[in-house]
């Protein structure tokens, strides 16, 4: 696409909940932008053998150039629906880091329709002033690290930071000039890091690799095109009515010549698949054998799969065998190729081997996708498994050779979560250091219950929410007597210049009073009141409220302190009862921490091991309490 960048704004449509876009930009203006075509096509090539090799769920990675609009300068990138794959996004972020890594004059911004998510994996890690009304065009990954484009802290500084969100020129050029003093934070870094970390690596763990009876179309199939594997489970998993209606008569892959292959699933497919129950149409000619039979599951697996198959084809027309592109062919190809053998992606197969051909086609299934093809002639999966069938010889004793000595399946025992692998999970997501033991993780201290309560409380919180202590060995909270004895004369009406009440007070207010001329007449007889004699007769008050209540049972839900004799005498009173005619009753203070510590374990023995507010305030501020040594005993306790 040519053209000089459109007048006004363009913010283009919104993103889908299940989508990330990523944009590259160069960073050193509007010269640079002219090396961004090369520059995709390189950042392709580098990368042909991990993408070469994924299996994505809805869509591959792709870059695009795209012309500048409005305030958004040229750049190369695109945008993948990820589905309920949600690794998917996060290899992205790792891709598009490693493009700045090695190509240095570009930028890169990446958001989904949450915003910022990077910013929300390092949510705990941020600086105050960092929010999602100001954080636009802020984050950039250059040079392979993670950048923040900070407020303008001073005069001086507002000259070149903008107090607003920037444009992305304005951002880019602060990039290539001050990078050094815009390094995100390590904390920020670090978690970002955490949550790519394992790549490339981690792709073949990502990996399942199952048996399914599978008609030898679709055998042949995917052994040309892996990555058809995902659009068929889509196409299954988000089945209607009205596609079960085409396959209730299998006319593209009838169930009379199926084969037992080996299929490569993502773990996110393979559990879409294998969780769905579904019974076949009797008209379909697709039956299982026994629950108990030995292979019981690859038929189960491969009746899904073929339903998949069907509905894809079922949506397009005939096609014929010369509407194939012939695209692997031309410099493009010939320097893609020798790209991957540089790069050791056959591994040292022989040309020809089963191996090589099998590396070969995949690389061949990506280039189609994401090199050569353009974006506006995308073929359907529908369409590509047409064309294949009819370039594809199927050779019925070749895969029947090859079924007699598969390799085994993967296990799947990844499926079950049992409740401790759930609570090492949760424990490991709270804390980037995780108790080493078990015994470990039961070490607390009743102490340390109490005053993390206690900095809770005290933490200053907005409407946007609580803060929590990360630790108990925070500064302790400090009482400003002064400023304490201000709002009380304010509250007592003591201060002739206090601030008015709000209109909540005021209309509550207005519901004791019957007229102006009584707030009026009140308020006069107050500040003609000595504030010493307001406060002391606010005392006399609360003796005496404390007198009332020592004649009722309300003091025996507390715990108080013990002072040897006067406890003693406390406690005697309190069992004396209202009628006893006591009017001296020996008032002991209550014991705060005790009676915190005693109501939290109550609230927490209350949840029978679930979750609830009491261990999820805790866990959130590094304290974990014990289970219920009863309820264990008796087979309740722990996570039901």
């Amino acid at each position: 696409m040519a053209g000089g960048p459109c007048p006004g704004p363009c913010p283009g449509p919104a993103l889908p909940a299940d989508a990330v876009r990523y944009r590259l930009f160069a960073a050193g203006g509007p010269g640079g932008q002219a090396l961004l075509p090369r520059c995709a096509r390189a950042a392709l090539l580098r990368l042909a053998p991990l993408l070469a090799s994924y299996i994505w769920q809805r869509q591959p990675f792709r870059l695009r150039c795209v012309p500048g609009c409005g305030e958004t300068p040229a750049h190369i990138g695109g945008t993948t629906l990820f589905g309920d794959n949600v690794e998917d996004e996060w290899f992205i972020v790792y891709l598009v880091r490693e493009i700045t890594r090695e190509f240095p004059g570009l930028a890169a911004r990446i958001d989904d329709n949450d915003g910022e998510f990077l910013l929300i994996e390092a949510a705990d890690f941020l600086p105050k002033w960092l929010n999602p009304e100001n954080s636009e065009n802020r984050v950039f990954f250059y040079k392979g690290e993670l950048h923040i484009i900070p407020l303008a802290e001073t005069e001086e500084q507002g000259c070149d930071l903008p107090a607003v969100s920037p444009t992305i020129s304005q951002a880019l050029t602060l990039l290539s000039r001050r990078s050094e003093e815009f390094l995100a934070a390590e904390p920020i870094r670090a978690a970002i890091d955490k949550r790519i970390s394992g790549y490339p690596e981690k792709i073949q763990a990502s990996f399942h690799r199952a048996h399914c009876y599978l008609p030898a179309g679709i055998a042949a199939v995917l052994r040309q095109r892996p990555s058809l594997v995902a659009p068929a489970v889509q196409a299954f998993y988000l089945r209607d009515p009205g596609d079960l209606r085409a396959c209730r008569c299998f006319r593209t892959f009838p169930p009379d010549q199926r084969v037992m292959t080996l299929v490569t699933f993502t773990k996110c497919l393979y559990a879409q698949l294998v969780q769905q129950k579904f019974v076949p149409d009797r008209r379909s000619g697709y039956t299982l054998p026994l629950p108990s039979h030995p292979q019981y599951k690859a038929h189960e697996l491969g009746m899904k799969l073929a339903h998949g198959f069907e509905m894809l084809c079922s949506k397009c027309s005939e096609v014929s065998p010369g509407a194939k592109r012939n695209v692997l062919s031309g410099p493009l190809w010939e320097r893609f190729l020798s790209s991957l053998e540089e790069k050791q992606y056959f591994k040292g197969e022989m040309k020809g081997s089963a191996k090589y051909l099998e590396r070969l086609h995949m690389a061949e299934d990506y280039f189609q996708q994401s090199v050569a093809q353009p974006e506006s002639s995308e073929v359907s999966p529908g369409d590509e498994i047409l064309r294949l069938l009819q370039t594809t010889t199927i050779d019925l004793e070749e895969f029947e050779r090859e079924a007699a000595c598969l390799p085994p399946e993967d296990d799947d025992s990844w499926l079950e979560i049992t409740p401790d692998d759930l609570d090492q999970m949760l424990k490991e997501a709270r804390s980037d250091s995780p108790p080493s033991s078990h015994e470990e993780e039961q070490k607390y201290d009743l102490e340390a219950v109490a005053e993390s309560m206690k900095a809770f409380v005290s933490k200053v919180s907005t409407h946007e929410g609580a803060e929590m202590p990360w630790s108990v060995d925070e500064s302790h909270v400090t009482f400003d007597v002064d400023s304490f004895t201000k709002a009380l004369d304010r509250i007592l009406g003591a201060d002739s210049d206090s601030e008015e009440l709000d209109s909540d007070d005021l209309d509550e207010e207005q519901e004791f009073v019957s007229s102006e001329e009584d707030d009026e007449d009140l308020d006069a007889e107050n500040q003609r009141q000595d504030p010493n004699e307001l406060i002391g007769s606010l005392k006399s008050y609360m003796d005496e409220m404390d007198q009332e209540l020592a004649q009722t049972h309300v003091g025996k839900s507390f715990t108080t302190q013990k002072k040897g004799a006067s406890s003693v005498n406390a406690a005697t009173s309190q069992s004396a009862g209202p009628d006893s005619g006591s009017e001296e009753t020996e008032l002991t203070p209550v014991d705060v921490d005790v009676n915190l510590v005693t109501n939290l374990l109550e609230s927490y023995s209350a949840q029978s091991g679930l979750a609830g507010p009491t261990s999820n305030i805790l866990q959130s501020m590094g304290v974990f309490l014990p289970e219920n040594a009863d309820r264990a005993a008796s087979g309740k306790g722990g996570t039901e």
